[in-house]
């Protein structure tokens, strides 16, 4: 059972949320501020956070700052009812794995956090293994190199980073600025037509394998399908 820390400030709507999550499985810590959830993450173990932006005494963008310092490798969600581009820039900068405006349907929070949490998984599957089986293609991170049949694509240190992220998040919808944000590390017009052109060459490269597609969903982000 994968615990979570939820901080959320409106108690009607964080003790649906806390149950709606447990009937899926989780264990969830509930906190009613940023205080409160930052002591708790000092002396508890969480496998992923969950954070409403705007909290009494410590917003959820303060507190997930103080939270990467004692562990950065911690996947967390921001909520918000607030729907400004430059808040969820700023979320996503920090590290978050994803921003969700309110109102929203549990049923996708659940989805959500369930392919986080599966995508960390993979990646600790992966660490100290560079050989990485993607269809009929054969993916080195470390000689950046993609191998079908007799065939060896040289790539670049962004095409790789772009192949993997991909790779972890596969048969997922994903949106533009999390792929700029974890990717690129930046979110404008630039960072976003340099990605389609990275996007127009890993389509050339997985072409030979129909059971590969990069499908592009308008106004929305992409899916990296990979059929069995």
């Amino acid at each position: 059972m994968k615990r979570v820390l939820l901080a959320e400030d409106d108690y009607d709507f964080a003790a649906i949320l806390k149950q709606y999550l447990e009937l899926h499985q989780f264990e969830v810590i509930w906190a009613e501020n940023g205080e409160i959830a930052l002591d708790y993450f000092k002396n508890q173990t969480f496998d992923i956070c969950i954070f409403d932006v705007m909290m009494p005494k410590m917003d959820g963008f303060s507190l997930a700052e103080k939270i990467i310092t004692i562990n950065p490798e911690i996947p967390f969600i921001f909520l918000t009812a607030r729907k400004l581009k430059e808040d969820k820039i700023i979320g996503l900068k920090l590290g978050a794995d994803d921003y969700i405006v309110k109102p929203f349907e549990v049923d996708e929070l659940v989805l959500r956090l369930q392919n986080i949490l599966k995508r960390i998984e993979q990646k600790r599957s992966l660490d100290g293994n560079n050989i990485i089986e993607i269809g009929s293609y054969v993916f080195d991170n470390e000689r950046l190199t993609l191998n079908n049949k007799n065939h060896v694509q040289q790539l670049t240190e962004m095409e790789a980073s772009l192949i993997e992220y991909l790779y972890l998040n596969h048969n997922q919808l994903l949106k533009r600025d999390q792929i700029l944000m974890s990717v690129w590390k930046k979110d404008d017009y630039f960072s976003g037509r340099s990605m389609d052109v990275f996007i127009s060459r890993l389509r050339k490269y997985f072409n030979s394998d129909p059971k590969i597609k990069i499908e592009s969903v308008r106004n929305i982000g992409l899916e990296f399908k990979i059929e069995k």
